[in-house]
């Protein structure tokens, strides 16, 4: 340690500044390795190559906030070697990111907002052929207690989930439409073949010509099997559309995040209620219908009050409204870019954020 001027400067220390910690817990010892933030998910992404641009140092740690290394002995007990570069990749590979509080409440959510949107995606209402919308995804979400996964990929996790949800909502995969070109000579084959599918339809066929198409619906766990024929017959496929939807389709909203309510009880969803599903859809499109309706009526007079996306007769109106919980909350809503709530949505959510800080005063 050298001294210059009475200040004390510390040689050969060096210090760890934008630092994302990865720990590994392996035959009783934990290991950590310090990374740069934000290269940890393209690593694993396979976005990243370069291992010098995702780790601080080719050094293990056991405690990387106090600088301790970690020891040999204990290195070649838990990876049966003491190499540091390759002990770092398997930590990488299947240590655990450690976030703050709040990181890990926004990446959630983001996830959270992901997985619904995929749903949204590719799956439609048995009953109309149409998509739900992203809120009501998320409200049956919400519904069966589901859990984001942050080591898990989100279209793994959609997909297992619309299975989870098929058993208490109706909601089904929507179709794959696709255009099969094959022979004359094997087309009669084709439409036995594809009549004996259970839930495809076929939309339309052209015999015209050496290469009769057809165009039709088919599930999409049938899709491999459907290519495969078609390959056998010398013919071709067309992909007219990933996921089919009748006209009118439900639109992503733009907002890109979404509050996440995690819940801590395990307890198996209610099973599936048609009419609660359609008394929910009925309510929210009259809502929206409501608020049109309003508008129209009172034409120019209307005070609006873009924070909860109502309108106002008058200004002493819209003043008594200004002073509400219901206003203040959307007011928060807005700076979060969210969407804003309705009236009951919003005591709704009030009340079980409330029940969730009631819970922060036990210790389980």
């Amino acid at each position: 340690m050298a001294t210059y001027n009475g200040l004390v400067q510390p040689v050969g220390q060096k210090r760890l500044t934008n630092v994302a910690v990865v720990r590994l817990k392996k035959s009783g010892f934990r290991f950590e390795i310090a990374c740069y933030k934000n290269k940890v998910l393209s690593w694993r992404s396979k976005v990243e190559k370069d291992i010098d641009e995702v780790l601080q140092s080719h050094t293990v740690y056991s405690n990387v906030s106090k600088g301790v290394l970690a020891k040999s002995k204990d290195l070649i007990k838990a990876f049966g070697t003491d190499d540091q570069t390759k002990i770092c990749l398997e930590i990488l590979e299947k240590g655990e990111l450690q976030v703050a509080g709040k990181e890990r409440e926004s990446v959630l959510s983001s996830q959270f907002r992901d997985i619904a949107t995929i749903i949204m995606e590719k799956t439609i209402n048995p009953e109309t052929n149409r998509p739900y919308t992203i809120t009501m995804i998320e409200r049956l979400m919400h519904e069966i207690h589901f859990a984001v996964d942050p080591n898990t990929s989100s279209k793994k996790q959609a997909l297992d989930l619309i299975k989870e949800l098929q058993k208490h909502f109706p909601i089904k995969r929507a179709p794959m439409r696709l255009r099969l070109i094959i022979p004359q000579s094997s087309f009669s084959s084709l439409l036995d073949k594809i009549s004996s599918w259970e839930g495809t339809t076929i939309m339309s066929r052209d015999e015209s010509g050496d290469e009769p198409s057809i165009v039709c619906e088919i599930e999409p766990s049938l899709y491999r099997e459907c290519d495969a024929l078609v390959r056998n017959m010398k013919g071709r496929l067309d992909i007219l559309a990933v996921s089919a939807h009748t006209e009118g389709d439900a639109q992503v909203e733009s907002s890109d995040d979404t509050e996440d309510y995690p819940s801590t009880s395990t307890r198996d969803a209610e099973p599936f209620n048609t009419d609660s599903i359609s008394r929910l859809s009925d309510k929210m499109g009259k809502q929206q219908i409501s608020i049109a309706g309003k508008s129209e009526e009172q034409g120019v007079k209307q005070k609006l009050c873009t924070s909860c996306n109502v309108s106002f007769g008058d200004a002493k109106q819209f003043r008594e409204h200004s002073k509400t919980d219901w206003h203040k909350h959307n007011m928060v809503r807005k700076t979060k870019n969210l969407p804003p709530l309705t009236q009951e949505e919003c005591l709704t959510e009030m009340q079980f954020e409330n029940s969730n800080n009631d819970l922060k005063d036990y210790n389980f």
